[in-house]
């Protein structure tokens, strides 16, 4: 009996079971058919190969090349703006409808269709989705619009209007003259006013042209920047042939930018202004294009200008120690770890003679390490011939930075200092590492001390 009973209990559980899943199922299956109802396209943008757009400035057609970049082939041959190709599909990629207007519509051109056009190639399809779009909705701005291969007149987005307003232009690859600016080793600039050339050196940029000095690696790594985002604000030529050149002024340009690359490659770019444009071309491009004026003030910048006016560029808070070397006199600080209360901490000691340590003011040192770190000439002094001449054979203070950047070598910064000019409040320093000297104002001195015990932790007694 009981057997019998477990039996039916069963049967009767595996029913209901049964009726939850149809249920279910018929559920999900008129949500589907819902969902579908409600979508006038029904595909993924990167199933898109190619797709068209016309418009009354024309037609426009785009497809993927073999790298699954969009290039443009009507009405010319070019790259398009992958950013705006692919905006372009995505919109249309499963695309909901607001409102069924019509099921079967009578009269399309009172509602405008077709003034424009949009034609998706699909990948797997043999015929493209074509959606053909009138006018606005007066009331809320969305569009009229009707598949070609479906009978009814829908209402679309309005957010669709920023896509079907494209132009050609809009669609093109502007930045057409980029580089790598990492590879660049050599920039060397010529202009009516300017000429100067520079190299890499590791991290740094120093010019070998007209004089050999560090640049300010922030405004050449600027300029380099600058010409590698220069973008189209117009295509003035397609092909650069010797009669557009001549047309433009290139022939004579304004500014030639000689760059070389790695394995002895050679990048050159001529600008000129003409007719209240800037207009640009690079050896590497077929296309003369206008570009924004901001580059010209960028470039008219002269050796002065881009010339690093730090007497030593580094970070006060990477030095690791300093130390000031003053007749028979040495002061040394290093910071070092600790641990204090459980945590590691990084302080300052001073160092004596004979290996001990005691505690520095921190401030002090760290006071005067920012004070270094920003110390700029008032004049340079180019090509010295003798050093004595300046009171630095031998220097009247020599100081050394140790300096450990994060996952980079650890480097020295020495300065040789002479003596203070009390009338001007000056002082000549040579870095080492250069091959020029500078005049400073002499009132970072007041930061250095003069003996030992002056940078001594002097504890608070209560």
């Amino acid at each position: 009996m009981k057997f019998r009973t477990t039996l039916i209990l069963l049967a009767v559980l595996i029913i209901l079971l049964a009726v939850v899943i149809l249920v279910e199922h018929r559920s999900t299956a008129v949500q589907q058919k819902k969902e579908k109802e409600e979508k006038l396209t029904d595909f993924k943008a990167s199933e898109v190969e190619k797709f068209s757009l016309k418009s009354e400035s024309g037609l426009i057609v785009i497809k993927r090349d073999e790298k699954g970049n969009w290039q443009i082939v009507e009405p010319l041959e070019a790259e398009a703006d992958d950013y705006e190709a692919s905006s372009l599909v995505e919109n249309f990629a499963s695309l909901k409808i607001d409102k069924v207007v019509e099921k079967q519509p009578s009269d399309l051109s009172i509602y405008e269709i077709p003034k424009k056009e949009v034609k998706l190639w699909v990948k797997g399809q043999s015929e493209p989705i074509t959606i053909q779009i009138g006018m606005e909705n007066p009331l809320d701005n969305t569009l009229y619009a009707k598949r070609a291969d479906q009978p009814q007149l829908v209402l679309l987005p309005s957010y669709l209007r920023s896509s079907l307003d494209k132009k050609l232009f809009d669609l093109r690859k502007k930045d057409v003259l980029k580089f790598e600016t990492k590879g660049v080793q050599t920039i060397e600039l010529k202009s009516k006013e300017n000429f100067w050339k520079i190299k890499r050196e590791k991290d740094d940029w120093f010019f070998i042209s007209p004089v050999e000095a560090l640049a300010a690696k922030s405004q050449i790594d600027n300029l380099l920047d600058s010409l590698s985002r220069l973008r189209a604000k117009d295509f003035l030529a397609e092909e650069k042939d010797a009669q557009k050149i001549r047309e433009f002024g290139l022939d004579q340009p304004e500014f030639t930018v000689n760059l070389s690359l790695p394995e002895s490659q050679e990048l050159v770019f001529w600008l000129t202004r003409k007719d209240n444009k800037v207009i640009a071309t690079n050896s590497l491009s077929r296309k003369i294009i206008e570009v924004d004026s901001q580059i010209i003030t960028d470039l008219n910048k002269s050796f002065s200008d881009l010339r690093e006016k730090k007497v030593a560029v580094f970070n006060s808070w990477e030095a690791t120690s300093i130390k000031l070397k003053k007749e028979k006199q040495e002061i040394v600080a290093r910071k070092e770890k600790v641990k204090e209360k459980g945590r590691e901490q990084e302080k300052w000691w001073l160092i004596a003679a004979d290996g001990k340590k005691e505690p520095a003011d921190e401030s002090k040192v760290e006071s005067a390490l920012r004070k270094l770190e920003y110390l700029e000439a008032a004049e340079f002094i180019d090509q010295p011939t003798n050093l004595a001449d300046f009171g630095l054979d031998p220097p009247r203070l020599e100081i050394t930075i140790t300096i450990k950047p994060a996952d980079k070598e650890e480097k020295e910064v020495v300065l040789l200092t002479g003596p203070e000019n009390a009338e001007k409040h000056q002082v000549v320093i040579k870095n080492k590492e250069l091959k020029y000297l500078v005049r400073v104002d002499s009132s970072f001195l007041k930061e250095l001390p003069e003996k030992f015990e002056d940078w001594k932790l002097v504890e608070n007694k209560k």
